[in-house]
């Protein structure tokens, strides 16, 4: 990822709306299918300012090991209260097989080159236990790349088939898979397909404060699919997928 992404990220990554919703989405599809007894050692793999991995250990009380490729990102899990996070490519894991009851990354495969999410999604497998589980969240659909997608290095996007073959592909039994922040998806279409090549918009962080009023109107509508979601139901579209699965072999 773009190194200058990682200060703008810090800056906003507890307050923001759409970090705010994305976490809301995601843990109303996490929390149904986790065992009662909390996971013995957490992996997420591309903890970028390593804010979330601090969140989980601290409120949840989950033993985080928090692993990412950039030094700039690892400096600031530093600051966050990170101990002894891991450098290393989440392409070549430094851990054992079946290390960790729980892997996550989010928003990392796609800073890869397409056709190198495969071996990404078998390391995921690798160092997770059997009967563990693996959560994938990416960005989704090509027609939604933005400026803000290469100012931060995206080099793809998935539709919810590719990446539900991806991770069988890698022993990853598909236990959800939807897509997330769906009823803003007008809005993004506007901007990055109408507004940003008519005006010729420069590459830039789309991660900039709002106004209160401005925020809370954006959470919104990824509060109201975070009870949609949570109730069971997918999206058959959005700007991101999510994806849980259980490691099968």
């Amino acid at each position: 990822m773009n190194p200058a992404e990682f200060a703008n990220i810090h800056a906003a990554e507890e307050h923001f709306w759409w970090y705010r919703g994305m976490r809301k989405i995601l843990f109303r599809m996490l929390d149904p299918l986790l065992p009662v007894r909390p996971p013995d050692r957490v992996l997420e793999a591309g903890c970028g300012t390593g804010y979330f991995s601090q969140m989980l250990q601290r409120e949840r009380g989950w033993p985080m090991v928090a692993l990412d490729l950039s030094a700039e990102g690892l400096r600031y899990a530093r600051q966050n209260g990170l101990q002894r996070p891991v450098q290393a490519d989440i392409a070549t894991l430094p851990f054992a097989d079946e290390s960790f009851d729980l892997t996550l990354s989010i928003d990392v495969i796609v800073h890869l080159a397409r056709g190198e999410e495969l071996g990404a999604a078998h390391e995921l497998s690798r160092v997770t236990r059997r009967g563990g589980l693996v959560v994938v969240r990416v960005a989704a659909l090509d027609v939604l790349r933005s400026r803000h997608s290469e100012f931060v290095f995206e080099r793809q996007r998935f539709t919810r088939g590719r990446l539900v073959r991806t991770m069988a592909e890698a022993g990853i039994h598909v236990l959800r898979c939807t897509y997330a922040n769906f009823l803003l998806l007008p809005l993004a279409i506007a901007k990055f397909r109408i507004w940003e090549p008519l005006t010729r918009a420069p590459l830039g962080s789309g991660v900039e404060p709002v106004r209160p009023w401005l925020d809370r109107l954006l959470y919104a509508p990824l509060a109201a699919e975070s009870a949609w979601i949570g109730s069971g139901r997918n999206l058959a579209l959005g700007q991101s997928l999510i994806l849980i699965g259980e490691k099968v072999r």
